[in-house]
């Protein structure tokens, strides 16, 4: 006898009692029989048959399969999966199910919509809510390399190549945000993800996507390359909010217009310095007649930092707010050096277990 209340239990460790966009993103991934097992873990593939019922080779195969889907994850290796769990929260599970190549826009469309339905009535509402009463904030833009390189007292933790280069495993997926926008027809402004993998996963999260099939590992080089291609697009690199060169499993390359947290924030009115913190640089116009009024500034910014004046010399030049400014050197790839720089405008300590510059 199959209790349906497993999907209502699924949804309720998820945070989200009683959602029927839940469930039936539930009822698409997994069988009644499955969110059984599902809604028996944390456990060992023996200890979850016996608690269900299942016999353990059922089990171990049905659990395998939800491994593959995303739904379920390995205490150790993933090699040796003898031991389940169900997602932590409801972004790993967004995650980890979205970012598959194997789901096509057209065919799986109705699983993409649900799922956007969900964000935007359900996911999003929750997560600003949640970003809006975090105490710290634990990630980090990553400033441009083209925005900043050459530039004295860089540190390890902010140039990105260097922070690449001293990955031991990489691995690329497709994004699970701008994956599911896409698909239900609202196409990010700035790439096109299909065409081009953006998410980076390392160690243990490379590891993870390796074994299941939904990325394609990278050689450093290969995501320097990948890294410069996203600071041409307008991307915003993210890091964790520390001085950690490693145990970091992942890297977003973000877009306002589809990145969860980032349309969750607008969404909810919170201000995207409560959960995203600065680099330690601010872009500046180095003299008067510097700029040229293109605008092609205020295009790049996706933090509204930019804005044309009347000049001194006649025309139209960009005016820097330094409070919105999050230093990530969207404005100097695009305009060039000669119109815009970088300055650091905080110390080392800045960055949470950085002691100063190399």
């Amino acid at each position: 006898m199959i209790n349906n209340d497993d999907y209502e239990a699924l949804a309720e460790r998820m945070g989200f009692p009683g959602s029927a966009r839940l469930r039936a993103i539930f009822q698409m991934l997994m069988t009644p029989e499955q969110a059984k097992l599902v809604a028996a873990l944390p456990g060992g593939v023996a200890e979850v048959a016996a608690k269900t019922g299942v016999p353990d080779e059922e089990a171990r195969e049905e659990l395998d399969a939800l491994y593959y889907k995303g739904v379920v994850f390995p205490r150790s290796d993933f090699e040796d999966r003898d031991y389940y769990r169900f997602a932590r929260h409801i972004i790993q599970l967004h995650d980890a199910t979205l970012a598959d190549p194997a789901l096509d826009p057209q065919k799986d469309h109705d699983y993409f919509q649900l799922w956007h339905d969900f964000c935007i009535e359900e996911g999003y509402p929750r997560m600003a809510g949640l970003f809006k009463a975090a105490a710290t904030r634990i990630t980090r833009v990553i400033p441009y390399y083209n925005a900043i390189k050459g530039l004295p007292g860089i540190l390890p933790a902010e140039d990105f190549h260097a922070i690449l280069e001293a990955q031991d495993l990489i691995a690329v997926v497709p994004c699970s945000c701008r994956s599911r926008t896409s698909a239900v027809g609202e196409q990010c402004k700035l790439t096109v993800e299909a065409e081009k993998w953006h998410c980076l996963q390392f160690g243990r999260g490379a590891e993870y996507v390796l074994s299941r099939g939904t990325g394609r590992k990278l050689t450093a080089a290969e995501a320097i390359e990948l890294s410069d291609a996203v600071e041409k697009e307008g991307l915003v690199h993210r890091w964790a909010n520390n001085a950690n060169m490693s145990d970091v499993n992942t890297s977003c390359q973000c877009c306002r217009d589809c990145c969860e947290e980032w349309v969750a924030m607008d969404q909810g009115g919170v201000p995207v310095s409560v959960w995203w913190e600065k680099s330690r640089y601010q872009a500046y116009v180095p003299e008067a007649d510097a700029c040229n009024g293109c605008q092609a500034c205020v295009d790049a910014c996706q933090f509204d930092a930019i804005q044309m004046v009347d000049s001194e010399t006649g025309g139209l030049t960009a005016a820097i707010d330094p409070e919105s400014c999050f230093g990530c050197g969207a404005c100097v790839v695009r305009c060039g050096p000669e119109a815009i720089r970088m300055r650091a405008v905080r110390p080392p300590e800045f960055i949470p277990g950085a002691v100063g510059a190399p």
